[in-house]
């Protein structure tokens, strides 16, 4: 078998190509189902499931338990507050959190002692806060507002480090897929939306566009003099150039996701650190599909962008008159 150092070797020579360009229209109807269905899953499972600092509620924190059940502190929360729905969630060792509804003073002293009597430890060991959503609010805001500031920048920086505005668009419609898919994704595991999981929304933007310039770097370095190049097409010098930088954007993946998928695995699953499930799960899904989106995406979106244009139709009617003169070995 080959080296996976032969296998790059023979992708940026061009001896071993994948088209991604030459069949865009299939990796379009696969994105474009992947989008509609990020879009259906919160629409049709009513939402996302948004975390207590969003939607406002009563918090309990209980530590040192000797039994982390959550059974316990939902059976204590029925008994203290009925009729109240708690999620009871082990947060980190022996420490145990509880989010409910709002509940009025007395409910909240109630839930306090029977959280108290039910894991078996002393009054100063659970803890209570109100957090109200006109917190979560402001952070929803700012992060919408932080979001549409990269977006217009990224844009504008690209169009001016490129020096062309269709790289800008392409770039930033795989930037829309990646948070969009992600965004669907997280819906679907149900986890919560917490001001975490926000801050890895946001970091995966970055990512992102890290990924497709290192990619458009490279198709502007092969097509620099391509209107009077008779070796390749525009459409195939952007694959060519996808191919010879799909190893980088491997390795760079692989380099990204198994820290996270450590965090996300590791810590959050098995060791029950559940404040960092949310973060680590939207790196961790947002990483892989920046990937999907910049290779099967955003660079042959570019070529379609720029495939029509009338000294580009020349240039390869040049690029085709030459083979069809080459002869043809027997």
């Amino acid at each position: 078998m080959k080296s996976f150092a032969t296998f790059g070797n023979e992708l940026y020579t061009g001896e071993r190509t994948f088209q991604f360009v030459g069949k865009r229209k299939i990796w379009f109807s696969i994105t474009a189902a992947a989008v509609l269905f990020s879009i259906l899953v919160p629409l049709l499972g009513g939402g996302f499931n948004f975390g207590i600092e969003f939607r406002g509620g009563s918090q309990f924190t209980i530590s040192n338990v000797s039994n982390t059940s959550p059974a316990i502190g939902e059976k204590a929360v029925a008994a203290g507050a009925p009729g109240t729905i708690a999620v009871v969630t082990n947060i980190a060792g022996k420490t145990m959190q509880v989010q409910t509804d709002r509940l009025s003073d007395d409910q909240t002293s109630k839930v306090k002692k029977a959280l108290t009597s039910a894991y078996g430890v002393t009054n100063d060991q659970v803890t209570s806060t109100f957090v109200g959503p006109t917190w979560g609010q402001d952070v929803s805001r700012q992060a919408i507002i932080g979001f549409v500031v990269f977006v217009l920048l990224a844009t504008l920086m690209m169009a001016l480090y490129f020096r062309t505005w269709r790289m800008s668009v392409a770039a930033i419609i795989g930037l829309l897929v990646v948070m969009v898919v992600t965004a669907g994704i997280y819906a679907a595991s149900e986890f919560e939306v917490t001001p975490s999981a926000i801050i890895g929304f946001l970091t995966i933007l970055s990512y992102s566009l890290y990924d497709t310039v290192v990619v458009f770097d490279k198709i502007r370095e092969n097509t620099a003099d391509i209107k009077s190049s008779t070796r390749r097409t525009f459409g195939e010098e952007v694959n060519l150039a996808v191919n010879q930088t799909l190893v980088r954007s491997i390795n760079t993946m692989m380099v990204a996701v198994l820290p996270v998928g450590s965090i996300l695995f590791i810590g959050a699953l098995l060791l029950g650190a559940g404040t960092l499930r949310d973060l680590s799960l939207a790196l961790f899904i947002g990483i892989i599909v920046s990937t999907f989106s910049t290779v099967f995406v955003a660079a042959p979106m570019y070529a379609w962008l720029r495939e029509k244009e009338p000294e580009l139709l020349k240039q390869a009617r040049k690029v085709q008159a030459k083979r069809a003169a080459q002869p043809v070995d027997a």
